[in-house]
């Protein structure tokens, strides 16, 4: 659903006189309706994705590829399932959070006069920076060996991404990150565009991420690639385990050197086999 669609549909539902969301069926609705948002968002953006670069414009890309080796039989399958699971747990995260808002404990606001226009991208930055901190630290816990193995290893099964690998999440790890976002929805004051505009990005570079591909232009890694994290950074993870914990950001990364020591390499490679 189009960013501006969800804005406009959750103008409409503030204004309207709303039922009790924690009485009757409705936690059960408002699940559901999260769970077909989620779900429908997830195979439009994995599936224009893997659609455009693996299908439609194969023969472009296919010099950009990463890994040069097939997917595992039975990967997408695993995956979408295991995407399943998660979007269930993101869509109960997302009806608590409704019912929060509605009782008037979160801190998502309507109208730009309360912070000014200027908070607006502030705000943005302040919950990927908090996001990335978070993530950061928990995916290397979720790295020790044996956490690793009840935990993380269901995405890691997928050693080689696909833009499907973005929600396969063992429940547990899936729990942990849908509990989080909410979390900071209670205390640091966001903009419902905003917050919408963060969930889009979330989308996008997950899938950007594990793509497999590496779709940035040449020379990006000496402009912005250091910074921002890319397939090629994140197919490092997924192919050495102890490198690139990252979400959006290289800079945690870079601060406790656990930074893949052949990144630029590897940029460098993926770069000169684009197409000029």
């Amino acid at each position: 659903m189009a960013p501006f669609r969800v804005g406009f549909l959750f103008s409409l539902f503030y204004k309207m006189n709303l039922p009790d969301f924690t009485s009757g069926f409705w936690p059960l609705i408002l699940t559901a309706i999260f769970f077909l948002v989620i779900m429908g968002r997830y195979f439009l953006v994995a599936g224009i994705f893997y659609c455009t670069f693996y299908i439609w414009f194969r023969s472009k890309f296919e010099a950009r590829k990463i890994n040069q080796k097939n997917y595992k039989k039975g990967q997408f399958k695993k995956e979408i399932k295991y995407s399943l699971i998660s979007s269930l747990l993101f869509s109960v995260a997302g009806a608590i959070t409704v019912i929060l808002w509605q009782k008037g404990y979160t801190k998502v606001y309507t109208t730009t006069d309360l912070y000014g226009w200027w908070y607006l991208p502030l705000s943005l930055l302040i919950y990927m920076l908090l996001q990335e901190t978070y993530y950061y630290w928990l995916h290397r816990w979720m790295h020790k060996p044996v956490v690793f193995k009840l935990v993380h290893k269901v995405h890691h099964d997928s050693r080689i991404a696909s833009p499907f690998t973005a929600f396969s999440f063992h429940p547990l790890e899936g729990f942990l990150q849908a509990i989080f976002l909410p979390l900071l929805l209670l205390f640091i004051p966001i903009h419902y565009f905003v917050l919408i505009f963060l969930l889009v990005i979330m989308s996008l570079s997950s899938v950007i991420n594990h793509l497999d591909i590496e779709i940035y232009p040449k020379n990006s890694y000496n402009i912005w690639g250091k910074w921002v994290i890319g397939a090629t950074h994140h197919s490092l993870h997924h192919k050495y385990y102890k490198y690139n914990f990252g979400l959006y950001f290289t800079f945690w990364d870079r601060i406790k050197r656990t930074e893949s020591p052949g990144l630029k390499k590897a940029m460098n490679l993926a770069e000169n086999r684009q197409k000029p």
